[in-house]
């Protein structure tokens, strides 16, 4: 049963991806400080925020969709990021594997709780 945003096992991947990318993004040159890791963390970690403030207004269920609409568009917004870190050479093609698969659960996951909503 879903008591909580918390139990919503889409924002616990979505919130554990943006943990391990800003821990990635702590090894980013300095000069990378105010645009692509300033970026890159924003995008991932706005993907569960979007996830959490939807959940405040599930109530009024199309507030509650349009935030995971955001949320999805954050989860692209980050794959692109992560285009960038890996083409800059700031992190492996392992990680950049591991992150997409992840994104793109996390996508899929956002447009079955959207397409879904009222069976929860």
């Amino acid at each position: 049963m879903i008591k909580s945003y918390k139990d919503l096992e889409v924002h616990q991947k979505a919130y554990q991806l943006a943990m391990d990318i800003f821990k990635a993004s702590r090894n980013f040159p300095r000069e990378e400080l105010y645009s692509l890791t300033s970026q890159i963390t924003s995008s991932s970690r706005s993907i569960s925020s979007n996830i959490v403030e939807g959940w405040a207004k599930r109530e009024y269920e199309n507030l509650f969709k349009r935030h995971l609409i955001d949320s999805l568009g954050s989860c692209h917004e980050t794959e692109n990021w992560v285009s960038f870190a890996k083409d800059c050479g700031y992190i492996s093609e392992e990680k950049f594997t591991k992150y997409n698969e992840e994104l793109d659960t996390i996508g899929k996951m956002l447009t079955r709780l959207h397409q879904n909503w009222k069976k929860f």
